[in-house]
């Protein structure tokens, strides 16, 4: 598929549009998770740390399957994806509300609302960084804040739900109000060239078209001779009805001497099925050697390393406030009435706030998105630090904004990768990036439960998470300090296909 120029406007902004409520639609419920949370260790009586396997899944298994969702979307387009991951979200909230325990909710809620919502996701990035170059810092914020928005809406509104229609009422009709998403992937219209010529297939789709060309040429001779034999037969037959059974009789022989050519044939095809067969699987192997090849290629450069340590560490630390800040108020015995806004509200707002405001500042020439990147990561950090000595509502809610305005780098993560490796590697690149962001995701809120469990409070939980994002963050700074790539250049030169990030952020 040969793609136009990026036009930076026209139909992009649609896709903009419909991409912000895709994931609107689809993260509202997953990153408002904490309310179902205290829900579900009321309902089930389980630990913490198991009771949040079921949000961390959620938010972790999409990340999870990045690689396979990236050859989804490569294969298939991002408007067919968008379109079935809308059924399978959907279709995961309302299974849920049939939970009668907590492994049940780790399938229908964790894997499959999961797992949509991994689709939707790769699918609106990848199809709006193809309609936008210059603006895509923008476009990119502006999408990611969908996400955001839901948070904050859906905290609210499944509180509110709950409260009238109980848990299984909530998500039943949080489950349909996703069914909103078939009508938003129906608008994703694929960026395809319709002037200049595709591109020649490769040889392994060659292969099966020119066996199906042969296969047709011989059913075609094999038609056209019984047709010529039964018009012969017949015409025998009508003019001259007494030498009807004596041309049977000799045409039998012919055929007979006619089915050991057919299974000379049949021998043939065989031979052609299976020659094709080998070449096929030779091809393919070829084409899982080429990608591991490539990956390994991805692997050289140093701050791309670095960048996989640093999102596996900064979701393993940095994920667990928006699913257990509410019950950290709870545990530090903080009344409802002192409540002006849920905490996880705040988180979303100031996440919205986030994405915006960097992914603008990613636009400007001036501003190195890698160090951007970096200095959100150390504050995060901070942060988190600071929660075990957060013992009021007030503290609490300027530590959730001001985690929830940092957490907006996701904004700009796209924008950092795809300068580090180019626009060409970006889906390869991205699905192995996400495939460790949900590792962490998913690790990050069993670990501080866990830690619950064993100490009865959070502090060393936070301490840990502090340290886990803090690590990540220098260890990604070192890598992309410049003199790295001049103590590179001056011992040896790159290898081929591989970017070192000062080259790329300067294109």
């Amino acid at each position: 598929m040969v793609f136009r120029k990026p036009p930076d406007g026209g139909w992009g902004w649609v896709i903009v549009v419909v991409s912000f409520f895709t994931q609107f639609l689809c993260y509202g419920s997953p990153l408002a998770v904490g309310v179902l949370y205290l829900e579900w260790l009321d309902a089930f009586g389980e630990g913490k740390g198991k009771t949040a396997w079921v949000g961390s899944l959620a938010n972790g298994i999409g990340l999870l399957a990045s690689p396979v969702c990236s050859i989804c979307v490569s294969s298939f387009g991002a408007r067919p994806v968008a379109i079935f991951s809308g059924f399978m979200v959907a279709g995961g909230l309302m299974m849920s509300s049939f939970a009668p325990n907590i492994y049940f909710l780790y399938v229908s809620y964790g894997i499959v609302v999961g797992l949509g919502c991994g689709l939707l996701y790769t699918a609106t990035v990848t199809i709006t960084c193809q309609y936008f170059d210059k603006r895509r810092g923008l476009a990119l914020g502006l999408i990611s804040t969908g996400s955001s928005v839901g948070l904050f809406i859906y905290a609210a509104l499944q509180r509110e739900l709950i409260e009238l229609y109980g848990l299984d009422g909530c998500l039943l009709i949080v489950g349909a109000l996703s069914l909103n998403i078939l009508a938003c992937g129906s608008l994703m219209r694929p960026l395809e060239s319709s002037s200049s010529p595709p591109p020649e297939k490769m040889c392994v789709d060659k292969v099966p078209d020119q066996y199906s060309v042969y296969h047709e040429k011989e059913k075609t001779v094999e038609e056209n001779i019984s047709i010529l034999e039964k018009g012969y037969i017949d015409e025998k037959c009508v003019n001259n009805v007494p030498d009807c059974k004596q041309e049977s009789i000799l045409n039998k022989n012919v055929l007979s001497s006619i089915n050991v050519n057919e299974k000379d044939t049949y021998k043939k095809k065989v031979v052609e099925q299976t020659n094709f067969c080998k070449q096929l699987a030779k091809r393919k192997w070829q084409l899982y050697l080429t990608y591991w090849k490539d990956t390994m290629v991805l692997f050289k450069n140093k701050v791309f390393s670095a960048l996989f340590v640093a999102i596996l560490l900064f979701d393993i630390g940095g994920f667990p406030p928006s699913l257990l800040m509410e019950d950290v108020a709870r545990s530090a015995n903080i009344s409802e009435d002192d409540y002006y806004m849920p905490l996880i509200s705040i988180i979303g707002i100031m996440t919205t706030v986030g994405k915006l405001i960097l992914g603008i500042l990613a636009d400007f020439k001036w501003v190195n998105t890698l160090y951007l990147y970096v200095t959100t990561l150390l504050m995060t950090g901070v942060a988190l630090f600071a929660i075990p000595f957060a013992k009021s509502y007030l503290t609490l809610a300027m530590l959730s904004g001001i985690l929830g305005f940092l957490t907006g780098n996701w904004s700009i993560f796209p924008y950092v990768t795809t300068k580090t490796v180019g626009i060409e590697k970006l889906t390869h690149a991205y699905g192995i990036l996400m495939f460790f962001a949900g590792l962490g995701n998913s690790l990050g809120p069993p670990i501080v439960g866990w830690f619950y469990d064993w100490t009865q409070e959070y502090d060393t939980a936070f301490y840990f998470s502090g340290f886990c994002v803090l690590l990540g963050g220098f260890l990604l700074l070192l890598a992309a300090l410049p003199c790295w790539n001049a103590c590179t250049h001056r011992s040896s030169k790159l290898p081929p296909n591989t970017y070192s990030y000062k080259v790329a952020s300067n294109a």
